[in-house]
This record gives C-alpha cells, sequence and structure tokens, in this order.
C-alpha cells in the first residue's frame, strides 16, 4: 500500500487525481520531491519533507498562494487480519482570504466524510485494481 502514496501512483486510485512533477530524481515520490495539483483558487505545490519506506512514513508540506499552507503527515502500520492501519494527519494555515473560509469549513464532520471517500477509493484499488468509478 506504501508505493500507492505517491503522486503519481495515485491517478490509479484517486479519482480525478491530477498532477504534475516538478522535480523528482526517480520520477516518484522520495525525499525534496516536488508537484503541483491545480486546485479552484490557484496551483497547489507539495514538497515532500519526510519520506522512510522503511518506517512506511511520509511527511508533505501542500502551499496554495493566497490560501494555506498544509502540512500532511502518513504513517502505515500493521492492523488486524492482514489489514492496513492508516494514521493520516493534515494541519492548514491560512494565508489568505479564502484560506480562512477553507479553515472554517474544515470541520470534523468534513475531514471524516473526506478520509472515508479516500479509504473507499484506496480499498477499491486494493481489491480490484482498478480506479472507482466517480
Amino acid at each position: 500500500m506504501f508505493p500507492l502514496l505517491c503522486p503519481v501512483a495515485e491517478k490509479m486510485w484517486v479519482p480525478g487525481w491530477k498532477t504534475n512533477s516538478v522535480y523528482s530524481k526517480s520520477g516518484l515520490v522520495e525525499l525534496d520531491c516536488i508537484f503541483t495539483t491545480p486546485s479552484d483558487t490557484a496551483e497547489s505545490i507539495w514538497i515532500v519533507t519526510h519520506f522512510n519506506p522503511k518506517e512506511f512514513k511520509v511527511e508533505m508540506y501542500k502551499i496554495t498562494p493566497n490560501h494555506t499552507v498544509g502540512k500532511l503527515e502518513i504513517l502505515l502500520s500493521s492492523g488486524e487480519d492482514d489489514s492496513t492501519k492508516a494514521l493520516i494527519s493534515y494541519e492548514f494555515t491560512s494565508i489568505g482570504d479564502e484560506g480562512e473560509k477553507f479553515l472554517n469549513e474544515f470541520t470534523p464532520e468534513w475531514y471524516s466524510t473526506f478520509m472515508l471517500g479516500w479509504e473507499k477509493a484506496m480499498n477499491y484499488y486494493l481489491e480490484s485494481g482498478k480506479l472507482m468509478p466517480s
């Protein structure tokens, strides 16, 4: 599952995911990898600041100009019955009016729904080998 947490590989399992590579020696996720994603307000810039496949941990920052700076941390571990647990945390700081609006809408309920969608898409791919229909 860890190799799927890559801006290139996410195209296989995240419906609508679009990304452009800016910097990567391998062409995949790695320390100091930089990529961009489109958004409603501006193109977002992502920078991988920690990448440890042995610990199944990745950390990156997402900068959306005049909107937010976000930190994403993902840590995978073994679960019960051959499952994988994913600990995923996002932390955002507003750097503009649209960022304030985003933070006001970033409720525990919104986050839970977002993560359930993420889990559903990942599980669909792991079970079928295909992108979940949108």
